[in-house]
């Protein structure tokens, strides 16, 4: 509570300084009839008095905890206002919004975990769901190599919201796809054909439940999946020579839309 004892004759600077509110607010207040000074100078110049402070202190504390300007001078000029009943409703609002504000900043803790860290499992929880021979530091040196780029925010922004079984049923379509490019390849489906063609959508499919996947960028991918040596471990592990196989369906499926993958480049 300011001093209002020594208060009569303040100007609108003075009081903006012992209250903290803005010049432009006073005006305003002054300009629709909530808080008017009540003196005025032989030159012209409106002053505040002590009573003026009193009303202007309590404008600010009930501007503080929520109330709009039409509430405020209800408030403070309607003699039939049940005040503490205002108060109450105001105090279960604010609750309200600070349960809002709580789950918001869970929230934002979730998606920063997700930028620094891509997946938000515990190590038990990532074996039970990718295996045993999951590396828990995978997405560690994914986000390192990878941190920076759209795609990354993309998937860091998708996996905030994600829990165990919604990444149990990416890991079974993952594991869906890898068996039927294995049973393709030993069935001698060819690259270009409409079944290894449906494959490859098959696949972007599935990997976009990471971040989109444009049919270039599929292309850049199939050429890692064969030249990176976790990639290759992976595929030829599943079948010798898959890692190969795969990279040429993907390479032959894009020019039915006029993609070369010769030319084809992350976009």
């Amino acid at each position: 509570m300011p001093d209002v004892a020594d208060a009569d004759g303040l100007t609108v600077g003075q009081v903006s300084a012992r209250l903290g509110v803005t010049v432009r607010a006073l005006h305003h207040w002054d300009e629709i009839g909530l808080a008017r000074p009540s003196l005025r100078t032989a030159a012209g110049y409106r002053l505040y008095t002590a009573g003026d402070l009193e009303r202007l202190h309590r404008i600010v504390v009930y501007r503080e905890i929520g109330f709009d300007l039409d509430r405020i001078r209800a408030v403070l000029d309607d003699s039939i206002v049940d005040v503490p009943g205002a108060l109450r409703a105001q105090r279960t609002q604010v609750a309200e919004r600070i349960d809002r504000l709580q789950q918001l900043s869970a929230g934002l803790d979730r998606m920063i975990d997700a930028h620094e860290r891509g997946l938000l499992l515990t190590i038990a929880q990532q074996a039970a769901i990718f295996g045993p021979g999951w590396d828990p530091d995978r997405h560690a040196q994914a986000h390192q190599r990878y941190g920076d780029t759209t795609q990354w925010r993309q998937y860091a922004e998708r996996s905030a919201s994600r829990g165990p079984e919604e990444w149990q049923a990416i890991s079974h379509a993952i594991a869906g796809l890898d068996r039927a490019l294995r049973d393709a390849m030993d069935a001698g489906v060819t690259p270009g054909s409409p079944a290894a063609n449906q494959l490859v959508e098959r696949h972007r499919e599935v990997f976009s439940s990471y971040f989109p996947l444009t049919r270039q960028m599929q292309v850049c991918l199939g050429r890692r999946f064969e030249a990176d040596p976790a990639f290759a471990a992976h595929y030829d592990g599943i079948r010798a020579g898959l890692a190969t196989w795969f990279r040429r369906i993907i390479d032959a499926s894009p020019r039915a839309h006029s993609i070369d993958p010769d030319t084809a480049t992350w976009q």
